[in-house]
């Protein structure tokens, strides 16, 4: 039997130190362009987004495609898709940066906490009731910070964070935290609101169980706040849900006022004195167990600006317990 070890060709040490040497040569701008090309999906918006021209931005990664070796974007005359590689490679180029980011987060000790820039998406059912009350405080007491705010459906603002479009997300606690930290900072009740004079509004109690979504004024599909909502409500009629779909907490309020059913409200989208109510509305908390949501900061699990992540949940259950809300 022969005792010779087995050889390694040279093809694959070729190969191995290709790619190594390919993977090497790339700077963090050209990572830069290629996970924000994948994110537009457009060459004219990606160059505007790197201040580059789009002539030079197409010839870069042109070189990028070319020293891997690899496609990394199908091009047409009217869209830009990733393949199959680009997509590991832009989610891989994103890891890269964020890292690279924590270099200078290690080195910024001293730098004052939220301070700069910070983009922070909020869904659609907090962003008009919690954002007026907390930006004043929040700048008075970080005025460094440069908050860039955007509101939207949970689904888009998670896909947006993770995509590096989003720093922080303040959302419902309502999915799966795979890939991401989460920071829970409040609980915020349901209210019942119910047209005035409606039977639900003269009962001595008026619980979860007492519902009924076949009655009820609810958001569109895509609103966490919806299915939270019909969770709540027995298990036999939870497929029974009436045709009024509204847009915002706002339409369903009109909708309510109007006679066309009852809804449940998160607690700061209830008018905080009777001056300010409708008079065609009647709220009332509802009885027995609490029942509400509970608010949460969120962040990719690479994050690199941990620190401030962490200050911004304290600075909101701070604000909470002033407010007297519970944490």
């Amino acid at each position: 039997m022969s005792s010779e070890k087995p050889k390694v060709s040279d093809s694959g040490k070729s190969r191995s130190s290709s790619s190594a040497s390919s993977w090497s040569s790339l700077s963090l701008r050209d990572l830069q362009y290629v996970v924000t090309l994948a994110q537009l999906r457009h060459f004219g918006q990606a160059a505007e987004a790197c201040h580059v021209s789009q002539p030079a931005l197409s010839g870069q990664i042109r070189k990028i495609e070319q020293l891997l070796g690899v496609p990394l974007f199908e091009r047409t005359n009217r869209r830009v898709t990733l393949t199959e590689t680009g997509a590991r490679v832009a989610e891989q180029a994103l890891r890269v940066l964020e890292e690279a980011q924590k270099l200078d987060e290690v080195s910024a000790t001293d730098r004052e906490v939220l301070s700069g820039k910070l983009t922070l998406g909020v869904i659609a059912s907090v962003g008009p009731y919690w954002i007026p009350r907390i930006l004043g405080p929040l700048k008075k007491a970080y005025p460094q910070l440069d908050l860039v705010l955007r509101e939207g459906l949970t689904d888009e603002l998670l896909s947006e964070l993770k995509e590096g479009e989003l720093d922080v997300v303040l959302a419902a606690q309502t999915f799966e935290p795979k890939g991401f930290h989460v920071y829970s900072f409040a609980f915020e009740p349901f209210w019942l609101a119910a047209p005035s004079g409606h039977p639900l509004v003269t009962k001595t109690s008026v619980k979860a169980g007492d519902l009924r979504t076949e009655e009820m004024v609810l958001l569109e599909d895509g609103h966490c706040l919806r299915d939270q909502v019909i969770d709540l409500c027995p298990v036999n009629r939870r497929g029974k849900v009436r045709q009024y779909h509204a847009v915002s907490l706002e339409t369903v309020r009109y909708l309510v006022a109007s006679g066309a059913g009852y809804t449940l409200m998160p607690e700061l989208s209830v008018p905080s004195s009777k001056l300010q109510r409708d008079p065609l509305i009647s709220y009332r908390p509802l009885d027995g167990k609490e029942v509400g949501r509970r608010l949460i900061i969120v962040c990719r699990d690479q994050f690199p600006r941990v620190r401030d992540v962490r200050e911004l949940v304290g600075f909101l259950k701070k604000w909470v317990q002033k407010e007297g809300l519970s944490v």
